[in-house]
């Protein structure tokens, strides 16, 4: 295999892209901030850029785990930022009516019981979708609305803080020098690779959104396997909440998760899983979603506006799905594809074969 084979081969592999542009955004922050990548012991625990980057990145890789699995439905959730809002909330307002608030057991209970919520409203979609039929982006939708609603009133429209030190290891709290929240989402990425690409689990879902309806026929039970992904799309999004709240020490129904299914989308499509259903890429999700986490950092960095952060933040995104079309790369980069016949060429009869029999002709 030549030089030019092997470099032809790697920048069509799907994650090619996704890494380029991650490490072109990292590379920007340096003349910024010269100690960029530089990562220092204190107290016991690591700091740095990179550190902060995986720390702040972990609830959006979460919901983008959850998000792909439903994508690859051919489905999408838009609840998910919501569902986060709901799960912060009902632990945390547990917790503050407690006496003491550090008791183990108060914690592990309301952290079951904000998943358990989480699972629910999961379980609400997936009933929607693939019971009664809606349409996913519309199904998904209302609990996105009123699980907003359903937050504040949990909250009595307040910020609830709490003291627990046991609740603040989840997003706030440092294990093994490293944050601990880097350790559940290495477990949860760990175990959705393991079931989605060491069993059929994978397949099932990559069938069912490939074509429900021919999955249906060879005995798929396409509607349980939908109602399964929204579930545990919904769960990743709990867990997403109980960081987000854990790390602030604070439940806020009105901005928690705010605009993070928009993100965990953003993720999934920069990771190379199509919106419209089948393959799907776990590896991919948790790049983009790094990319996407990376982005933020650096727009803080280099100092851009605060007004027109989301516009950098969206140009960025365009210009990372561009570089993944393989039309704007021919375009661009002058890669030539098939050609398919002229469309003024003459047609061309095809050559008779050689032991074909002559043709007879009748005399009149």
């Amino acid at each position: 295999m030549t030089t030019t084979s092997r470099w032809r081969a790697l920048t069509h592999h799907h994650l090619f892209w996704p890494v380029a542009v991650l490490i072109a955004l990292l590379l920007v922050n340096v003349p910024f901030t010269p100690d960029f990548f530089s990562i220092n012991m204190t107290d016991g625990h690591l700091y740095g850029s990179l550190v902060s980057i995986v720390l702040f990145g972990s609830p959006l890789i979460l919901v983008a785990v959850g998000m792909t699995l439903v994508i690859a439905t051919g489905g999408i959730d838009l609840s998910v930022g919501a569902v986060v809002a709901i799960t912060g909330a009902l632990t945390c307002s547990y917790i503050s009516d407690q006496a003491d608030q550090n008791t183990l057991s108060a914690v592990f209970l309301a952290m079951g019981i904000g998943l358990v919520a989480a699972v629910v409203c999961g379980l609400w979609n997936g009933f929607l979708v693939a019971r009664m039929g809606i349409q996913p982006i519309i199904a998904t939708l209302i609990i996105m609305v009123a699980g907003r609603g359903v937050a504040q009133l949990i909250t009595d429209g307040q910020i609830i803080t709490i003291n627990s030190e046991p609740y603040r290891l989840i997003g706030g709290g440092y294990w093994l020098t490293l944050p601990f929240s880097v350790f559940v989402v290495a477990a949860v990425v760990a175990v959705t690779v393991a079931l989605t690409r060491r069993t059929a689990l994978g397949l099932l879902v990559e069938s069912v959104g490939g074509n429900a309806e021919a999955s249906r026929l060879v005995g798929i039970r396409s509607t349980r396997i939908k109602i399964m992904v929204y579930m545990f799309c919904a769960l990743c999004a709990g867990i997403a909440g109980l960081m987000i709240s854990s790390n602030t020490s604070a439940a806020d129904g009105n901005n928690a998760g705010l605009w993070i299914e928009l993100d965990a989308i953003l993720a999934v499509v920069i990771g190379g899983t199509s919106l419209l259903g089948g393959r799907f890429s776990i590896g991919g999700t948790v790049v983009g979603a790094l990319v996407i986490q990376t982005l933020t950092t650096t727009i803080y960095t280099i100092g851009v506006p605060t007004q027109t952060n989301l516009v950098f933040k969206a140009a960025v995104v365009i210009v990372v799905c561009l570089l993944q079309s393989p039309k704007f790369r021919a375009k661009v980069f002058g890669a030539k594809g098939p050609k398919g016949p002229r469309r003024d060429a003459a047609p061309v009869e095809p050559a008779p074969a050689a032991d074909a029999a002559p043709k007879m002709e009748v005399s009149r």
